[in-house]
């Protein structure tokens, strides 16, 4: 029997669902789908509000990555801070466009003053481009200070760069040089190097650093202590001095 038989021979034609009730089925449904979609943006501005990703934490055993976290070695072309022979190393994949980075920052220094014989802090570069398209040129900027005046001159920008910018990509790029010339800088030889572009491949070193480390968001820190060479992630995003700081005791008793 095909389709049209009923039809052909004088049968009822079976009735639907009336008009009003597939409306009603239609408007539920797309108000679902509103909900849903207002509740996923919610949760992503609760996210980003709480300080960005929140990455696990090696070597626990709930939520662990699925393939291994690999933590570049330190070496020489590591920017670092601290203790010139120290227990335990904090190493940091930072944006300097970042808020919670911005705030990290000052905990971190806080940490070298309570800790100034038994830690040391190591920055690496992460701007995220998507979030902060003035980050990578300001990654830039602080390696050529390393350039022109070694780690102090790299700390010192990095200081200042975070003591100006309001964050969120607010850094006027102009004053870049005028935070060079601060922090004694020769001023024609940073917009030099600046303008050259030449220090964009160790950012992207940086970057692709921070990728095999599965970072997601910034600030983003490790914690190794240096005689058992193990490492875990502190807590992600910017968190409290005191999240830190039994971060740090917990691998200085190790």
């Amino acid at each position: 029997m095909d389709e049209t038989s009923s039809k052909s021979k004088g049968l009822p034609a079976q009735s639907g669902f009336p008009t009003q009730t597939v409306f009603v089925f239609i408007v539920v449904v797309l108000l679902i789908g509103a909900a849903f979609m207002i509740g996923t943006l919610w949760t992503k501005v609760q996210y980003l509000e709480n300080g960005g990703t929140k990455p696990t934490i090696v070597g626990t055993n709930n939520n662990q990555p699925s393939t291994p976290v690999k933590l570049d070695p330190i070496t020489k072309k590591d920017h670092i801070r601290g203790a010139k022979n120290p227990k335990a190393v904090i190493i940091e994949y930072s944006d300097l466009e970042c808020p919670f980075c911005k705030s990290y920052h000052a905990s971190l220094k806080q940490a070298l003053e309570e800790y100034p014989n038994d830690i040391a802090w190591i920055y690496r570069h992460f701007p995220i481009a998507s979030l902060h398209p003035k980050a990578e040129k300001e990654a830039e900027a602080v390696e050529c200070a390393f350039k022109l005046s070694g780690d102090d001159g790299f700390w010192a920008l990095t200081d200042k760069i975070f003591e100006v910018t309001p964050s969120n990509n607010g850094l006027d790029p102009t004053i870049l040089p005028d935070l060079a010339s601060q922090v004694g800088l020769n001023v024609s030889d940073f917009q030099k190097c600046l303008d050259s572009g030449e220090m964009s491949k160790v950012v992207e070193g940086g970057i692709q650093s921070g990728a095999k480390a599965q970072v997601q968001g910034t600030p983003a820190s490790f914690i190794m202590n240096i005689k058992t060479g193990k490492f875990k992630e502190v807590q992600g995003g910017a968190v409290p001095y005191t999240t830190l700081k039994q971060a740090i005791e917990t691998t200085l008793a190790e």
